[in-house]
């Protein structure tokens, strides 16, 4: 398996087709009723590939005015998991099937939140390669 190959098919294109923006407003408005209550915005980042694993993360970006506090992000892993909207089953699915004949999708699991800054928390989504 070639890990700069696969590098290769994860753009910043890829990645929106992969976790399209308008999912955080789906997410907030069944979590909340309401789009505008969330505090962050999410996007699909990617993370690498070492040792037959892909690491791809859901990037939470405080929206302005908001605040992306520690303890408002740190169950997220639970719910994200079994969100029907955030989907993270079918995200895999989907990463599998871009990944073709190069590699195919195992196990996965979220890691828990990681804040990178003040205002960008993530969740690592690490996938298992066979």
């Amino acid at each position: 398996m070639d890990s700069t190959q696969i590098d290769a098919l994860f753009t910043p294109e890829t990645l929106t087709q992969l976790f399209p923006h308008d999912r955080t407003n789906d997410f907030f408005e069944a979590l909340f009723g309401d789009a505008n209550d969330g505090a962050y915005d999410i996007t699909l980042g990617y993370g690498g590939c070492t040792n037959n694993q892909i690491r791809l993360e859901l990037r939470l970006h405080e929206r302005p005015g908001c605040c992306l506090a520690c303890n408002l992000t740190q169950g997220l892993p639970q719910v994200f998991s079994r969100h029907p909207i955030i989907n993270v089953e079918g995200l895999v699915q989907s990463v599998d099937d871009l990944l073709g004949d190069t590699a195919q999708c195992g196990d996965w699991q979220l890691g828990s939140t990681e804040q990178c800054q003040k205002d960008l928390h993530l969740i690592p989504l690490n996938i298992q390669l066979t």
